[in-house]
């Protein structure tokens, strides 16, 4: 029987394939009552679930290193790691097993539904679905200590050799689950919750593939191996299509094919508009190997150089020597294209290993330009070797979060500073180079007037 699920489509294209569904843990765990002397061996089972999550999460940053992964997915499992190790989630749940005497697998998952509905009550939408990323962590603790660790498996199909593509049908997908996708043919994935903002769908558009999330009861409705036609643009799945509908997907999906490689040989094209005025098309990056994808698409330069994550996943800090190489790497790549570096927005959701005061302040705390100028030494380090690189081609500094006129003043103050430490020393750089601000916040953007 054909019929069809509406849900939200969050990255655009026609994939036809059969379904794959993905199994995945339920939290819905027993209530055991436990004796007070069972109390501490508890405890201790649950820091070995916490133990061992850890290992598999640094596991997986090192798959995702080696391969072609997103970069937006080594920053996801980063994310996750931090939550791990937060201590609302690794600490708590063992006073609720002391006090309520109950098994650690009931604590993290009550201590999850705590969490998750101040979340709920969170006014921004693209904060509130980081929810999701807490109950992806507590899902990969209660699987541990239910003794089924490991990323979520797929079903195997009967069947001989695969030859038709593959759409995985899921509950949810966590940036864990993405990367067991590499070595595996599919064309699309679809999962029964989620928003646009959520890590599913910012995977699916980093990847360039057909998806559709927030359909509620799709694996539930969906059977292993069933033929669907996923619509990303429309936020529609088809299951079981007939052949006519099937034919016109086919078509609609050759002629979207086709149109893509049209693109492809225009990207070295100066993108113009009608009227005859030039568009510049930069890329965003966030690593020095990031560049080859830059020069690839056509970019006419850096338009973003997201530098802390030269900072994140270290146990020190980055040298001058050692930012200095990667910029200097990024500038020489482009080959004389402009490169806009913004100096590092640490704080929040990017912790830095090496500083535990910043673990521990909010979004709107200790971060950017304000960490910058309470870490002066710090910030000097880097426009020092932003500087240096600025000798190799034309760079551009960006300062973050900038609220106040004191902000800039002191900016434009250190930047001096670290020119003037380099004229001593008689190391070349840009004297010209120019230095501006992100205008993010709303104090900023009313300050500045129309």
């Amino acid at each position: 029987m054909s019929f069809t699920i509406h849900g939200l489509g969050v990255s655009g294209g026609i994939a036809i394939g059969v379904a794959q569904l993905m199994s995945h843990a339920t939290l819905e765990v027993a209530h055991l009552t436990i004796g007070p002397r069972m109390a501490d061996k508890e405890v201790l089972r649950f820091e070995a679930a916490i133990l061992a999550v850890q290992a598999e999460l640094e596991q997986l940053k090192l798959e995702a290193s080696k391969g072609n992964a997103p970069a937006e997915l080594r920053a996801f499992v980063d994310l996750h790691g931090m939550i791990l190790a937060d201590p609302e989630l690794s600490e708590v749940p063992k006073q609720i097993i002391r006090e309520r005497r109950c098994n650690a697998e009931w604590a993290v998952v009550q201590q999850m539904e705590r969490l998750v509905a101040q979340f709920d009550a969170i006014d921004d939408a693209y904060l509130r679905e980081r929810k999701a990323d807490v109950v992806q962590v507590v899902e990969r603790v209660v699987k541990v200590l239910m003794g089924h660790p490991g990323r979520s498996a797929l079903r195997a199909r009967k069947g001989g050799k695969e030859t038709t593509d593959q759409i995985i049908v899921a509950h949810d997908l966590s940036p864990a689950d993405t990367i067991g996708f590499k070595e595996q043919r599919f064309a699309s994935f679809i999962t029964d919750v989620g928003g646009a903002t959520t890590h599913t769908a910012i995977l699916a558009r980093s990847m360039a593939i057909p998806s559709i999330v927030g359909l509620h009861r799709a694996r539930d409705l969906i059977r292993d191996g069933e033929l669907l036609i996923i619509d990303g643009t429309r936020g529609v799945v088809i299951v079981n299509p007939d052949e006519r509908v099937l034919e016109e997907y086919r078509l609609r999906k050759s002629e979207l094919e086709l149109e893509r490689s049209k693109l492809k040989r225009l990207k070295t094209t100066k993108a113009t508009t009608l009227d005859g005025v030039d568009v510049l098309m930069y890329a965003n990056i966030e690593l020095p190997e990031d560049v080859e994808a830059a020069r690839t698409a056509g970019a006419d330069g850096i338009g973003l150089f997201r530098t802390e994550f030269l900072f994140l996943n270290r146990g020190d800090m980055p040298t001058e020597d050692e930012q200095f190489e990667a910029y200097r790497k990024v500038v020489k790549g482009m080959e004389g294209k402009p490169v806009t570096i913004r100096t590092f927005d640490l704080g929040a959701d990017k912790a830095l290993d090496a500083m535990d005061r910043v673990k521990t302040n909010p979004a709107l705390g200790l971060r950017a330009i304000r960490l910058q100028l309470a870490e002066p030494k710090m910030f000097r380090t880097q426009l020092r070797a932003i500087l240096r690189a600025s000798k190799y081609g034309k760079v551009k500094i960006l300062i973050p979060m900038l609220a106040h006129a004191h902000e800039i003043d002191a900016t434009l103050a250190a930047v001096q500073a670290a020119k003037q430490s380099l004229r001593e020393q008689k190391i070349g750089f840009d004297e010209g180079i120019e230095v501006g601000g992100m205008i993010e916040i709303p104090a900023a953007a009313l300050a500045i007037g129309m």
